[in-house]
């Protein structure tokens, strides 16, 4: 299959750290050369430690969810001879507590608006379909219990 790759850099500078005041703010580099700041949210970690205009894990979460299941969704309206002009989703994750006590995104709300050429345009029942296939193929719905392993290496300054 594939493997996708991302490296998340963040450096102390003149912060502290021991006193817990230091900034959240770090990067996002992907393999295909994106940069994006981020951080954590201004919800979790309180301003100035955090920086509200970077996105936040929570909300790439979201927009990943939504990104894959918008894809997907247009590669079957393509296929059944559906021309989409215009896809807009104002996605929205909500934290919670699990049954577990522990804080998670408890539910993401996808809620796509699609514009089609009126003479290229699914019924509603039809677009009901696109959006549940889009739902059921899409990698990172199927995802959300993802395994994940961790395999630090440690590195000592000025020792």
């Amino acid at each position: 299959m594939a493997e996708h790759t991302a490296t998340v850099t963040w450096s102390r500078g003149t912060d502290d750290f021991l006193d817990k005041r230091y900034h959240r703010a770090h990067t996002w580099r992907f393999d295909g050369g994106a940069t994006v700041a981020a951080s954590s949210s201004p919800h979790v970690v309180p301003l100035p430690y955090s920086d509200a205009a970077a996105v936040d894990p929570e909300e790439a979460y979201v927009a990943a969810l939504s990104s894959c299941h918008m894809l997907w969704f247009m590669d079957f309206a393509s296929r059944a001879g559906y021309r989409l002009n215009h896809y807009a989703d104002p996605a929205v994750g909500t934290m919670a507590k699990n049954a577990e006590g522990q804080v998670v995104v408890t539910h993401v709300q996808l809620r796509p608006v699609t514009r089609f050429d009126a003479a290229h345009a699914p019924s509603a029942a039809q677009l009901d379909e696109l959006h549940h296939r889009a739902h059921a193929a899409c990698f990172l719905a199927n995802s959300v219990k993802t395994q994940i392993d961790c395999a630090p290496v440690l590195e000592v300054e000025g020792g």
